[in-house]
């Protein structure tokens, strides 16, 4: 029996995964190692906090109708056709990013074709781990396994980029440097992996633009609800509240945001496993708790930004970040459950577009810093995150 047959009996040999899940991971890495050059950028260019907030959220701007595109484009044509292009955009957009350092333009640009590579990348490869972990034990491998390579990504990537642009020379070009080298052997890789999709399970791929399953009641009043926390509570954590410290940092700004960034990501990948543990069929336990994790992230990052102490950040972002991971793995399981083989990657890129608004929440913020002070602002949006918890936890028990 070939590769593709065992795929195509749900008896993949579990190590498949990793090819799709690097691919994720190195697009994952370009996205993010973005965040912690925020601070350089901003001196280097004489930008506003807005403005750089927002060069920051453009990314958004390209990845939302690249993930509504591509899910349903890998529905159709499969999965490594969709991925492996990705790639080769996230390549470019780091090029793009590289040139960075002469003008806010090359900024705008990069960060814009980011996000293209994201949205395919995340939408065709959630539904490619998937299919590629299947490995006849009954569990359901994939959301967690995605959680991971992205978590990877965006916290290794971050991380590397903070310590290069901190110490090493070149500061604006130097720490782009490992995702080419990352994204280049990724690209090798996924055009050799396996193929999920069939040709005859492609006929079987939805004729509308969008999957049916997202007119469902549970995924329009619990999954759509729950989604933007997911990068929201991320978002908070990696570029906001290191700008809120920023005059308490010094000559050490670059890479306390690359840590920050690594500890967000390092706690969404620490809680999988109890995160698995708390999905319970016909209970809302793992969605209470993943988003009263967010809560209690926010108020202690509202305690940090009224200490104005960076140590504080450090277990706010741990705290954000494992609601980052909770989030996302209840949202991903929640898809999984409600979509057929056919329409998977459809409604995984329509959950994850719903997910990534959350990403433009430090623009928000920046912006009303002029009518309330970042306590406070957090503390509103710690209490939107209450209100989503009582109101996804009810309508979820009320559907079981």
């Amino acid at each position: 029996m070939t590769t593709q047959e065992r795929i195509a009996a749900g008896r993949a040999p579990g190590q498949t995964w990793w090819s799709a899940g690097l691919s994720v991971a190195a697009v994952g890495w370009g996205a993010q190692q973005f965040a912690p050059l925020l601070l350089m950028y901003q001196a280097r260019l004489h930008l506003s906090p807005a403005t750089i907030q927002a060069t920051f959220g453009l990314y958004v701007l390209g990845l939302i109708p690249s993930l509504l595109l591509g899910g349903p484009l890998s529905d159709r044509v499969g999965r490594r056709p969709v991925a492996v292009p990705a790639l080769a955009i996230s390549i470019g957009s780091t090029l793009l990013l590289a040139a960075g350092g002469t003008g806010a333009g090359w900024l705008f640009a990069g960060r814009l074709v980011a996000g293209i590579a994201s949205g395919a990348a995340f939408s065709a490869g959630a539904a490619w781990i998937k299919e590629l972990s299947g490995g006849g034990d009954g569990v359901n491998h994939g959301p967690r396994r995605l959680t991971v390579a992205m978590s990877v990504g965006f916290g290794i990537g971050p991380l590397v980029a903070g310590v290069l642009a901190q110490w090493a020379p070149a500061p604006t070009l130097i720490p782009y440097l490992p995702h080419l080298i990352l994204a280049s052997a990724a690209l090798l890789l996924a055009i050799r992996a396996p193929e999920t999709r069939l040709p005859g399970r492609r006929q079987e791929a939805n004729a509308g633009p969008l999957p049916p399953e997202l007119r469902s009641r549970r995924f329009l009043t619990v999954v759509v609800p729950l989604a933007p926390w997911v990068f929201g509570s991320a978002a908070i954590a990696l570029a906001y509240l290191p700008e809120v410290v920023r005059t308490q940092l010094g000559g050490g700004a670059l890479l306390f945001s690359g840590v920050i960034t690594m500890l967000s990501a390092g706690s969404g990948i620490a809680v999988q496993p109890l995160a698995r543990r708390l999905d319970l069929p016909g209970r809302p336990g793992l969605l209470a708790a993943a988003l009263g994790t967010v809560v209690v992230g926010l108020l202690a990052a509202a305690g940090a930004a009224a200490a104005a102490q960076p140590a504080l950040v450090f277990p706010a972002a741990v705290i954000l970040g494992a609601g980052y991971g909770g989030c996302q793995v209840c949202g991903l399981l929640e898809v999984q459950r409600l979509a057929r083989p056919a329409h998977l990657a459809g409604l995984t890129s329509v959950y994850q577009a719903v997910s990534y608004t959350g990403y433009v929440a430090p623009f928000p913020l920046a912006a009303a810093s002029r009518l309330l002070a970042p306590p406070e602002l957090l503390l509103v949006v710690a209490g939107l995150a209450m209100i989503t918890l009582a109101w996804t936890v009810r309508q979820a028990s009320s559907a079981a």
